[in-house]
């Protein structure tokens, strides 16, 4: 049956016409699919068929920034599936409550670092050291900095400039840079980076952050891309607003709820996804978002969205204060 037989009676303009919204709606209906697809298999079947991290990727773990908010909770995760524990963040009491909190619910083995990433190169040489002779299986690039607020730039000191460049840049590199040649010696490991959905266009206010996050979701999938068929899994969280320190500025984005979870829910969800997803934002709500704002939000549409939100955020949080 030809093409003139499905679609009798058209003219040459409206027969082209018609071709090209069918195969739109075809593409449309593929595109969801796809998403669908994706999501049972990161959400839902990783959870019946969960992995043996152990037993696929070793028996250590990094996590930077580990000793609140989403670090933190991501290695409880970790210890819970029985990995042992490199600690990493600037502070010493910190560091040494989560470890006693985690050796004594989870009896795995942990190690703590102290190192603020806010001084950039000269911190690495030490953590290196700590790192020796371990079966580093999964590294955490978790540690972040954010603004305290939403601002115009010319607002920001030169401190919050320097801390996003050095802890929210260059620790996902330098960090990757340490495990990766033990990982491959051994033919196993997984490095997950922490991106944001904050990095797919410009954000105005916040800018610095989204800026530094683009790069942590390049240069990551970069590093998928890269190590494939070498036994390295390279993984991209790319959440939205989860309930931490981060978020507290404002109740509109810190108060917990189905698209603002806490980071014990996020890193239930993301640590799931391992192994299933490459690029994921690690919790379902936030793959609805994702799924949204990739195919229907152009850079214009999302730079003033945000834009309208961060504005009000920050009405929001000086009318609190006044």
């Amino acid at each position: 049956m030809g093409c003139d037989a499905l679609l009798p009676g058209l003219g040459d303009f409206e027969y082209v016409i018609t071709v090209v919204g069918l195969l739109t709606v075809i593409k449309f209906v593929a595109q969801i699919l796809w998403a669908v697809g994706t999501g049972v298999r990161a959400y839902f079947w990783s959870r019946l068929w969960q992995k043996q991290l152990v037993e696929t990727y070793g028996k250590w773990a990094v996590v930077t920034g580990s000793t609140d908010g989403i670090g933190k909770e991501y290695a409880k995760e970790l210890a819970k599936r029985g990995m042992n524990l490199v600690l990493i963040s600037r502070s010493m009491d910190k560091l040494q409550k989560v470890s006693t909190e985690i050796v004594q619910e989870f009896g795995v083995e942990t190690e703590v670092v102290q190192a603020d990433f806010m001084n950039g190169r000269p911190i690495y040489e030490d953590i290196a050291k700590h790192l020796q002779d371990k079966d580093i299986g999964v590294l955490v690039n978790n540690v972040g900095v954010m603004l305290s607020h939403p601002m115009e730039f010319e607002l920001a000191s030169e401190k919050d400039i320097w801390s996003h460049v050095n802890v929210n840049v260059a620790s996902v590199p330098a960090m990757s840079k340490l495990v990766l040649p033990g990982m491959l010696s051994r033919g196993r490991g997984a490095v997950i980076n922490l991106a944001s959905i904050a990095g797919f266009h410009p954000i105005p206010l916040m800018g610095i952050y989204s800026a530094t996050k683009a790069f942590v979701d390049y240069f990551s999938q970069a590093m998928e891309w890269e190590y494939r068929g070498s036994g390295i899994t390279v993984q991209t969280l790319t959440p939205s607003y989860v309930s931490t320190n981060m978020t507290k500025f404002s109740e509109l984005v810190h108060k917990p709820g189905l698209f603002i979870p806490t980071a014990a829910t996020y890193a239930a969800s993301a640590i799931h996804t391992l192994g299933y997803a490459g690029r994921t934002a690690g919790y379902w709500a936030h793959c609805i978002q994702t799924y949204l704002v990739e195919n229907f939000v152009n850079s214009w549409m999302f730079m003033l969205g945000n834009y309208l939100w961060n504005s009000l955020l920050l009405r929001t949080m000086k009318k609190n204060q006044a």
